[in-house]
């Protein structure tokens, strides 16, 4: 899965390598860790505004929830079944970018996980790179404010994945820099899951 990812870049450099602009630079933190389970809002790029880089939730909230504790539940959605599960179906045309230059994976070194290795994980042709995600708009029926939230996409892992993360056996969906506008304009999930790939490097982390 993918729980932490690195995004440590300046805003120009974002911009410049994606071809958009921050709507709210403000509100933009460079990070070595991100942590999904801090809900925190990240750049992402939305299929129906694709010159903007905005700053969205990771942990998808569908319309329909009366609370955001789903969000826990939502940070990742596998692309096999996406389009069947409740929390995810009503969102998979809602294709978005998710940013990163980086993401973190344990490996287990032993049959329980208790002690384990970790590495960061990067493509070799791309410093900044997009997760394929899909994302939602909630308006919180306590507040009337809005929160829009993404989920990044998994799928089966490659066999350097297989190694690294051996207890699961899945990793994200990295979309070749060529596929950017592909995803967001709806190319079939089906296209993106493995063996669709890119080359990963992975580095041990003291």
């Amino acid at each position: 899965m993918c729980y932490r990812t690195k995004l440590n870049k300046k805003i120009f450099s974002l911009e410049k390598s994606l071809d958009a602009r921050f709507v709210e630079p403000e509100k933009y933190q460079p990070q070595l860790e991100i942590n999904a389970f801090s809900f925190s809002k990240t750049p992402v790029i939305t299929y129906d505004s694709p010159g903007e880089i905005q700053m969205f939730q990771w942990g998808l909230i569908p319309f329909w929830a009366k609370d955001d504790s789903i969000k826990k539940m939502t940070l990742n959605s596998k692309i096999e079944t996406a389009a069947e599960k409740p929390a995810f179906r009503n969102s998979v045309s809602n294709r978005c970018l998710v940013i990163a230059e980086a993401y973190y994976e344990w490996q287990w070194l032993d049959p329980r996980g208790k002690t384990k290795q970790k590495f960061m994980l990067e493509p070799q042709d791309q410093e900044i790179f997009a997760f394929a995600g899909i994302f939602s708009t909630w308006q919180n029926p306590n507040d009337d404010s809005i929160v829009n939230s993404y989920s990044i996409l998994t799928t089966e892992a490659n066999e350097l994945m297989s190694e690294i993360h051996n207890n699961k056996k899945r990793m994200p969906v990295i979309l070749k820099a060529q596929d950017h506008q592909n995803w967001l304009n709806g190319t079939e999930l089906k296209n993106f899951a493995y063996p669709y790939d890119v080359t990963l490097k992975a580095t041990a982390i003291d």
